[in-house]
């Protein structure tokens, strides 16, 4: 199998010292996307393309997700002179195909017109002509096949489809950043549209609730680094915030959290970034989405690091950005991460002054933010195995006659409806009580996405406790009632999934 890649129109563009640059560094990442997946290969070098030659079925797509690659296409090339022989390799490669179908053809010429005695319109025009008798018509406009011949050289290549890369640039022609990785959609799609303009990025994730948040983190930065970083090895640095975040809640007022949380992380991700010479930091922020995503907060949070902020996703809309999710391959691991909803407070602060958010980090010893960054963990993505990082068993998928179950929602919520027998709880306030509550019993906690709850179920277990989260939060509670009978018909469908 002969498979073309056709570069990024933005490389050809560029002068030539800096194209052969692009070129030799995409053919590089070519390779290595290749041996990664264990596809023998031989790669040949032209003046506008690659030619790879491989009888790997995983090839094609595997290339498919190399920056810089705008279209591939598996091709016929034949050595071929004149127009009666393209129209006889022509009618003999796609006579079949085209029988009862309607067609087109599409010519290229590739080399100076001196080469050739015909004309791209020539090929069309003839090639069509042969192959019409068995076809069901040309059809110019929208033909079911399209035969495309491309004449260069040394030959000419025939083939009917072109595959879309993702386009850009190859990654590592532009440099080297820092990403502030959640493991929600936001952060991962804003890293993959830096890759794709061929910054290399080092990911930073800031831990606020336990091995699980951290394990769905850690799935995500693998999707990143497995399917689109070829040519580069990122690590993935974890960094437990817990520590940050209550005492972060102890000395500040509520309505800043969310702003002076962001800063820290800001503070941690320059440390990193300067300790490792990467220009500037990723984040996912878009404009409005979240109240500390307000223009005035984002322009306080900014002012918290030296470095350039990198927001590649401010103008986007949410379905925009998990449209793309879905893409890049994300959205799965994404959607069971969610945000942390347990630092979100009632009246969190739209439009927050640097002299007040001055004022509470004041408060802060900023010691707690140093050891943090000091006791972080590294991950090599593309040389790990996730299986040796599996969560903890936390989850449970049903309810244990006898057990304790701990609804760690919105009072409204709770209020609404909640599996029977559920007791509330405060969040921060069991995180804080639990301690005290019986050592003999069965626990299980649920929330509204199964972060707070197998947060506060992971540090009851190292403290003795049979505690579990129900496995998928809330709306699969809903459901285990359901099939249980458990839910009010009454309520259903709108006031049960508050």
């Amino acid at each position: 199998m002969r498979i073309l890649i056709r570069f990024s129109g933005e490389i050809t563009i560029k002068k030539r010292r800096t194209r052969a640059r692009f070129l030799e560094r995409l053919a590089s990442n070519v390779q290595d996307a290749l041996q990664t997946v264990g596809a023998p290969f031989a790669l040949q070098k032209e003046r506008s393309r690659l030619l790879v030659e491989t009888d790997s079925p995983r090839a094609l797509e595997t290339l498919s997700r190399v920056f810089g690659v705008q279209t591939l296409s598996v091709v016929e090339r034949r050595s071929v002179t004149t127009l009666d022989d393209i129209v006889k390799v022509g009618t003999e490669l796609y006579k079949e195909t085209v029988a009862g179908r309607r067609f087109a053809v599409r010519a290229r010429r590739l080399a100076s017109g001196k080469s050739f005695s015909f004309s791209s319109l020539d090929i069309e025009r003839e090639l069509g002509a042969a192959l019409a008798p068995s076809a069901a018509g040309v059809d110019l406009e929208h033909p079911q096949v399209t035969i495309f011949v491309e004449v260069h050289s040394s030959g000419a290549d025939f083939f009917t489809e072109k595959i879309f890369g993702p386009g850009g640039l190859p990654l590592g022609t532009a440099g080297r950043s820092l990403a502030l990785l959640s493991g929600g959609f936001d952060s991962a799609v804003a890293s993959w549209l830096m890759l794709k303009r061929g910054v290399e990025l080092e990911y930073l994730f800031c831990r606020l609730g336990g091995s699980l948040h951290e394990h769905g983190a850690l799935r995500v930065a693998k999707v990143l680094a497995d399917r689109w970083s070829y040519g580069s090895f990122p690590k993935l640095y974890t960094l437990d915030f817990e520590p940050v975040v209550a005492h972060l809640q102890e000395r500040v007022e509520p309505r800043l959290w969310q702003v002076i949380l962001k800063r820290l992380m800001y503070r941690a991700a320059e440390n990193l970034a300067k300790r490792f010479h990467l220009i500037g930091i990723v984040t996912g922020e878009s404009i409005g989405q979240v109240s500390s995503q307000t223009l005035q907060n984002l322009a306080v949070i900014s002012q918290a690091s030296e470095l350039p902020v990198w927001r590649p996703l401010l103008g986007l809309n949410k379905d925009e950005i998990i449209a793309r999710a879905r893409h890049i391959g994300t959205y799965e691991y994404s959607a069971t991460v969610a945000e942390y909803c347990a630092i979100l407070p009632k009246h969190p602060a739209t439009a927050a002054s640097l002299k007040a958010v001055l004022a509470e980090e004041e408060k802060l010893d900023m010691g707690v933010l140093e050891r943090a960054v000091a006791n972080m963990r590294a991950y090599d993505l593309r040389r790990m195995e996730l299986g040796a990082y599996e969560a903890p068993a936390l989850e449970i998928e049903e309810i244990p006659e006898g057990a304790v179950v701990i609804d760690l929602r919105s009072p409204q919520s709770y209020r609404a409806w909640h599996y029977p027998g559920a007791l509330y709880k405060d969040f921060l306030t069991a995180l804080k009580e639990y301690p005290s509550w019986e050592r003999d019993k069965v626990y299980v906690l649920y929330c509204e996405v199964g972060l707070k709850s197998a947060h506060l179920a992971e540090k009851m277990r190292r403290d003795g406790f049979q505690a579990f989260h129900f496995k998928g939060g809330w709306p699969k509670l809903v459901q285990y009632a359901l099939e249980r009978d458990l839910v009010p018909p009454e309520i259903l469908p709108s006031s049960a999934w508050a």
